[in-house]
């Protein structure tokens, strides 16, 4: 399922030379004057930083220097930090309104990248509203077709949230793809890049067309070597792709006995990692044990890889599920050496092996194991 995100430009972004000045110019409502108005960077160790300060005067505030970093700054009137708006440092005549009894009313612009944010954010905060209404409108109509097990209904709905969630996203590849000289564009990907929203190659893809000055800047160096480290493990998950043969492991039995998966193959094996504390899992159990009870005649193995860290419990399980099948586990949760090896990240998964060893297929379960359990045993 895909993770979507609210933009926030919250954390900095990259910085190169400034050596042509800027102006930021605040036209503000709802402020006595006097009141303190300060210019904030974030660090990511203390927060808020106060970098320079100024007056309200008769409604106005007015900053002006030289060889600041290009980065993501905020505006931050009468400290309080409800009142803190981003804005991006850039050579160039800045301009800021705002008023406090409409705080939707904020507006940073005058400059390239304050104008392309403030588009964005116009643009974004309309389809986040819509989501929210449609999300509002409809939460009583899920909660009764829940309770009274309409799953055409419920699927009617999560299919229109899912639409006006992906309109979102497309938003956000339309930008990045119209804006490729742009850093907010780099920020956008940067926090894609933390979703399963874009596959990597596609992330690549994206990076690779920006704007070489984009490229270049600290973030973009960044981003680079993070796109190394992606690729890098890629070509580790390779290793357990359909097609390869699966890793040798072992990791000790109930009995305290090492087991290696090469020396346990049969016609047929499953690799199946759970844990006595995963709900799914011990709902699964059942169609595994019938599927086991059928086929263990004609040549199939599972192999049970637990993620559980209480011996008792696992042991517990086992015995309560009636999993009689080889089981082993290094008790060490989401640290299990196993698990990592093959990029399990959730539970339960499956690896489906042929005779020889062969990862043929993952993550199968009900009707369609069976069915590919029976064709590598035909």
């Amino acid at each position: 399922m895909k993770r979507f995100f609210a933009l926030a430009f919250t954390a900095a972004l990259f910085t190169s030379c400034n050596d042509q000045g800027y102006t930021l110019s605040g036209d503000v409502k709802g402020f006595d004057d006097g009141t303190v108005v300060y210019i904030n960077r974030i660090d990511e160790a203390i927060g808020f930083v106060k970098l320079d300060s100024t007056y309200i005067q008769d409604g106005t505030f007015k900053f002006k220097g030289e060889n600041l970093d290009m980065d993501l700054y905020f505006i931050e009137l009468d400290t309080i930090q409800q009142f803190a708006y981003p804005f991006v440092m850039e050579k160039g005549a800045i301009k800021f309104s705002f008023d406090r009894n409409n705080p939707d009313s904020v507006k940073v612009t005058g400059t390239k990248n304050n104008d392309l944010m403030s588009a964005y954010n116009q643009e974004a905060h309309s389809i986040q509203q819509e989501i929210k209404k449609y999300q509002e409108d409809n939460q009583e109509r899920f909660v009764e077709a829940q309770m009274s097990g309409d799953q055409e209904t419920m699927q009617q709905i999560m299919d229109e949230l899912n639409r006006l969630q992906d309109k979102f996203l497309d938003q956000n590849i339309n930008f990045i793809e119209k804006n490729k000289d742009s850093y907010i564009s780099l920020l956008l990907l940067t926090q894609l890049a933390m979703t399963d929203a874009l596959t990597s190659q596609e992330i690549k893809d994206h990076f690779n067309g920006f704007d070489l000055e984009i490229k270049e800047t600290v973030k973009g160096k960044e981003f680079a070597e993070t796109l190394k480290k992606i690729e890098e493990s890629e070509k580790e998950r390779e290793k357990v792709a359909i097609g390869q043969k699966a890793p040798n492991f072992s990791a000790p039995t109930p009995e305290g006995t090492p087991a290696f998966l090469h020396d346990n193959l049969g016609k047929v094996t499953i690799i199946d990692f759970w844990a006595s504390w995963c709900g799914p899992c011990r709902k699964e159990n059942p169609n595994v044990v019938a599927l086991y009870n059928k086929y263990k005649d004609s040549g199939l193995k599972i192999i049970g890889v637990s993620l559980d860290k209480e011996r008792e419990k696992w042991l517990k399980a086992i015995d309560d599920d009636q999993l009689d099948w080889l089981q082993i586990s290094n008790l060490s949760f989401w640290d299990d050496p196993i698990a990592k090896e093959y990029f399990v990240e959730a539970i339960p998964a499956t690896f489906i092996l042929d005779e020889n060893g062969i990862i043929v297929a993952k993550d199968l379960r009900g009707s369609e194991l069976e069915d590919k359990v029976a064709e590598l045993l035909k």
